[in-house]
């Protein structure tokens, strides 16, 4: 996996991905492996995955200047309607 930086929340001096009680480990799992993995806005991309936990994570990140990297800009927890689509995507892929 590539090494990952994360965006640093002004507010705090902590990742971003703190305020939505998302470890840096857990986005790391679902980069490892993500169940899908799709172009989002303005050059970012879009991780959707499960933890080793169970939780299914959504992890926006763009790339990195730094060769090799990537730049996670934040990462939350896949809920409601959302979540719904992502479970109905993935039984049809196992079909």
């Amino acid at each position: 996996m590539p090494k990952a930086r994360y965006y640093i929340d002004d507010s705090t001096g902590l990742p971003h991905i703190y305020g939505h009680s998302v470890g840096e480990a857990e986005v790391e799992e679902v980069l490892e492996r993500p169940a899908e993995d799709r172009e989002g806005r303005e050059g970012s991309r879009i991780a959707i995955g499960r933890t080793r936990d169970g939780r299914v994570l959504r992890v926006i990140y763009v790339p990195d200047t730094e060769p090799g990297s990537i730049f996670v800009i934040t990462a939350y927890d896949l809920i409601g309607k959302a979540r719904t689509a992502f479970n109905r995507r993935q039984r049809r892929r196992s079909s």
